[in-house]
């Protein structure tokens, strides 16, 4: 099967096009740059050619004892020295500006365009992947404006302005010039072009290595374990050398364009200086105007260099542009509907023979679920871990796709905006996520006006009071990328005071006392008893401690299936064989019939 995220059917010219749509809203600026780009370039290009002219006539007027206008050569010389360095500051600041403020806009888009895919969609993805979409790729089409689009456009305008000045000098040296300029230029580009595969395949290599890296690090445990170190190893230095490899083709077609460049600025020289000794032998040209006729050859040239560097970048342009826009049009798994029906104001819950699959049907994740929930009620879901418990919450919060009918106050999920499903049916996930920012930020994700009043009492709910006690600055302290500076036990209670704080009617809890001791266990039931009053929760958990103070009905599964439905008195008053609780964990379920 191809990969679900493998671009295809986008052309060269589709691609520009689509870059430029990005790039439109930042035009003015980017015109402004190229204008600041373009005088910077020529103010330089005067400089060296007003400077030549002026010592050789400074040097001839010194030998013969004539007499010479110093001032207005002088004064100009300060002139173009003051915009070549003015102008390029200017152009540092507005076209590094206009590129900064596309990126953001691109990396915001391209965000918005994958979160309708996550989960179910980025399945066929590494967490390496998805951040070197949204980190590598974007940042590599910065080179499109300033390393590519920028120097190409400033080459080519200041070669014509070039030619066109040498020509009011000397209309031959103009015309050699426009063909050594000619015979260069037309040969480079599509020479380069075949040079960019190299860069294609160093991105791809990139990628890979960043891939495989963050896989060997998550695994690193599991790798020393079974002694797949070496194997690993042998094939990150694999990947190693072959972008390395890639890399030094690169660099030697790069080394052997500019060491052609630099001999045809050399040749352009004899050329010009040819030509104008044959003037100035006529009474045509000055020798202050020979001067500036080779000078300006040489820079006519020498605006050629930085097109190498430059052409060479686009085979990583080409190649993420390619990855961008394969991924932002790749369709939502849980697409939704073309027009959704209104939220429903009863909050009770109807799933119909549903059903849900993983790897494209080869895996059957749930297998035909009946359930009713009246609104307010309180049920655990138990089984053994991988029964289908998590699939359920992932269905109901409209995270997969499944067959069936799921009924939200009489009104089918399906045709309800995700969004609204998910405003409703708030999910506690396994392992919840914890943004890189303060316990105070985490929290106000679920409800941005809550004051600190209700953010403490939500994590006194979620048993912990005295873990906001012992921080040292209180809800204002970092939790770190993804709660690295706290314990998996915290992690997830703060995701439950993060649910309490939302309006959710419906309120899904997927094993929130992992890691928890029994304690803990007790404590944190009693507290979510009160917290959860008037709202239909659902616990799905493995351990059976404690159920009887939360939830008043248990729901039994097994291998994607309802074995058993039975009010929690029954759980352990009929001593079913079956079935122990004294140690608080199920063991083996009692099938229905």
């Amino acid at each position: 099967m191809s990969h679900p995220f493998k671009p295809g059917g986008q052309t060269t010219r589709e691609q520009w096009r689509r870059l430029a749509a990005l790039w439109l809203p930042q035009r003015r600026r980017m015109t402004a740059g190229l204008l600041l780009a373009l005088i910077a370039t020529l103010a330089s290009i005067a400089l060296l050619g007003t400077s030549g002219h002026f010592i050789t006539g400074m040097a001839i007027a010194g030998a013969g004892g004539a007499a010479i206008n110093y001032y207005t050569p002088a004064a100009l010389v300060r002139l173009f020295a003051l915009l070549r360095s003015g102008g390029r500051y200017a152009e540092r600041i507005v076209t590094h500006d206009a590129t900064l403020s596309i990126l953001a806009q691109l990396r915001c888009w391209l965000f918005a365009r994958m979160l309708p895919l996550a989960p179910a969609g980025l399945r066929g993805m590494r967490s390496a992947q998805w951040m070197s979409r949204l980190r590598a790729d974007v940042d590599a089409l910065e080179h499109t404006y300033l390393g590519l689009l920028l120097p190409t456009l400033v080459s080519l305008l200041s070669m014509a302005v070039v030619v066109g000045v040498m020509a009011m000098w000397s209309l031959h040296g103009a015309l050699a010039l426009a063909i050594m300029l000619a015979a260069i230029g037309v040969p480079l580009i599509p020479w380069l072009k075949r040079h960019t595969l190299h860069a294609e395949q160093f991105d791809r290599d990139g990628e890979t290595l960043r891939a495989e890296w963050a896989d060997a690090l998550a695994g690193r445990a599991e790798l020393v374990l079974f002694g797949a170190e070496t194997e690993v190893d042998h094939r990150l230095e694999a990947t190693v050398m072959r972008r390395e490899r890639s890399r030094q083709a690169g660099q030697r077609a790069l080394a052997a364009s500019d060491a052609a460049l630099v001999a045809a600025t050399s040749l352009a020289a004899l050329l010009a200086l040819a030509v104008g000794i044959g003037a100035y032998r006529s009474g045509a040209l000055s020798g202050p105007g020979l001067t500036l006729l080779v000078m300006l050859a040489m820079a006519g040239i020498e605006l050629l260099l930085p097109l190498p560097a430059a052409w060479l970048k686009l085979g990583s342009i080409r190649a993420a542009a390619r990855r961008i826009f394969g991924l932002a049009d790749t369709k939502p798994v849980v697409a939704p509907p073309i027009t959704p029906v209104a939220p429903p104001t009863a909050s009770d819950l109807d799933l119909r023979d549903v059903w849900m699959y993983h790897d494209d049907g080869a895996c059957v994740a749930l297998r035909g679920i009946n359930i009713h929930l009246a609104a307010g009620a309180r049920v655990a879901i138990v089984g053994r871990s991988g029964c289908g418990k998590s699939s359920l919450a992932h269905v109901l919060a409209r995270l997969y796709p499944f067959q069936g009918d799921i009924l939200l106050g009489g009104v089918p999920i399906a045709s309800l905006n995700p969004d609204d499903v998910r405003a409703r049916i708030c999910v506690v996930e396994q392992s919840p996520y914890l943004f890189d920012a303060s316990l105070r930020d985490n929290l106000r994700l679920a409800c941005p006006d809550a004051d600190e009043t209700r953010m403490l009492q939500a994590l006194s709910a979620a048993q912990l009071d005295g873990f906001v006690a012992d921080l040292p600055r209180g809800l204002d302290t970092w939790v770190g990328p993804n709660g690295v500076c706290v314990s998996g036990g915290e992690a997830r209670r703060i995701a439950i005071a993060r649910a309490l704080l939302t309006d959710a009617p419906i309120v899904i809890l997927d094993e929130p006392t992992e890691g928890l001791d029994n304690g803990t266990v007790a404590a944190l039931y009693a507290s979510l008893a009160h917290a959860m009053n008037g709202r239909t929760m659902v616990l799905m958990t493995h351990r059976l401690e404690a159920l009887s103070s939360l939830v008043d009905e248990m729901i039994v599964m097994e291998s994607g299936r309802i074995v058993d439905r039975r009010s929690l008195s029954d759980t352990c008053s009929q001593q079913d064989p079956g079935s122990r609780c004294g140690d608080g964990v199920l063991h083996k379920d009692r099938r229905v019939g």
